[in-house]
């Protein structure tokens, strides 16, 4: 068992960051942050649907590089050190997630090359109101094929063409394929910490659906998307907290204070090092998370929840530490570090907040408890 990439991973990381470092700079992210007509960078998306990024967990018989799910990992690593502004996440970690695992052959066949080509971008909705999803809960309906509801906040939901929706159906809750094109879908853009992944309010007015995955196991699919989602969203933030940690070393060494560099001060050491910490933690976590993912291994719900717990910790206090070294600095627009404390909170909430995964985490433990 082996928690590193190989050669041919390594090599597919470095180019990844070189590209990313070149079309994704922090003007990018600006741009869209600061444009609200603008929703994400689409030259962006389109230059790494060229490259073969959305396809690269796709199998080649769908379209898609084949590479598997630890060349995505690389890549989300990458994609979280540069706040990428586009709706990789949830189209790549979430809607193709679900396609591929428990899509039937011809949603396979007609949506997994749409969207290795980036013709298509999708989306989650599932929440109805604030707090823990529960299938008791589920307001959302369908009758026969129509589906109709309201789901808030969906990431991405005002640019996505597609969504996976949660809703109660004949044989109980299910999970729903939907096209957002449809005319019965009105969609409503809302305000967020962090413009650059957008979110918004979808209401279904008796529109089209089908089933994705068997009908009434809608609670058990969720769930198992969420593992498999959590794994991908933890390497984003791993590389969003690496950053952070970059950026405070950097400024350290170069901020004079009393004749000294800041970063000769014991202070400033601490803080660094305490974040160095929390970073290799929440690498190591996300390595196994990422062997659990790609080996089909039983134990990926607790590794899920491990990596997601562990790179929400890392990447929270990477960002507020990274803000604090740069001092009054730190607190300003023209300073990067506002960038990755917004998308370290928007991303710490998407696929359920931090409790709902330490809970998760703990029912799972006592569940290996009870039958072991």
């Amino acid at each position: 068992m082996n928690f590193d990439y190989s050669d041919e991973q390594k090599a597919l990381k470095h180019e990844a960051r070189r590209f990313l470092r070149d079309r994704c700079t922090s003007a990018v992210t600006r741009r869209v942050l600061d444009d609200d007509a603008l929703p994400f960078d689409r030259e962006l998306w389109h230059a790494v649907a060229e490259l073969g990024w959305l396809g690269v967990a796709i199998p080649e018989a769908y379209g898609g590089s084949g590479l598997g799910h630890v060349e995505l990992c690389a890549l989300a690593e990458e994609l979280g050190r540069v706040i990428a502004p586009i709706p990789f996440s949830s189209t790549v970690y979430v809607f193709a997630e679900a396609i591929m695992t428990f899509g039937s052959e011809a949603q396979k066949m007609d949506l997994l090359p749409k969207l290795a080509r980036g013709e298509i971008v999708g989306c989650l909705a599932t929440a109805e109101r604030e707090g823990p999803i529960a299938a008791d809960a589920v307001g959302t309906s369908v009758i026969g094929d129509r589906l109709s509801g309201i789901k808030i906040p969906v990431t991405d939901g005002d640019v996505a063409t597609h969504a996976i929706v949660l809703a109660r159906g004949e044989a109980g809750v299910s999970l729903y394929l939907v096209e957002l094109t449809s005319q019965d879908v009105t969609r409503e853009p809302l305000r967020s910490l962090d413009p650059t992944r957008s979110i918004a309010r979808l209401t279904f007015n008796g529109c089209p659906c089908e089933p994705l995955g068997a009908e009434g196991d809608g609670a058990k699919l969720y769930s198992a998307l969420l593992d498999r989602a959590a794994v991908l969203f933890a390497f984003e933030q791993v590389g969003g907290a690496d950053r952070c940690l970059e950026m405070a070393k950097d400024y350290a060494l170069q901020r004079h204070a009393f004749g000294r560099v800041i970063a000769s001060y014991q202070a400033i050491k601490h803080k660094l090092a305490d974040v160095y910490v929390k970073n290799e933690l929440a690498r190591s976590w996300a390595y196994y998370g990422a062997w659990a993912l790609s080996a089909g291994a039983d134990e990926l719900p607790e590794a899920a929840a491990a990596a997601r717990i562990a790179g929400n910790d890392a990447y929270d206090f990477a960002a507020k530490e990274n803000t604090q070294t740069h001092g009054g600095m730190g607190f300003t627009w023209d300073v990067d570090c506002h960038l990755h404390l917004r998308r370290s909170r928007q991303i710490a909430l998407v696929i359920g907040g931090p409790t709902v995964w330490r809970e998760r985490l703990v029912r799972r433990i006592e569940r290996q408890k009870m039958t072991g």
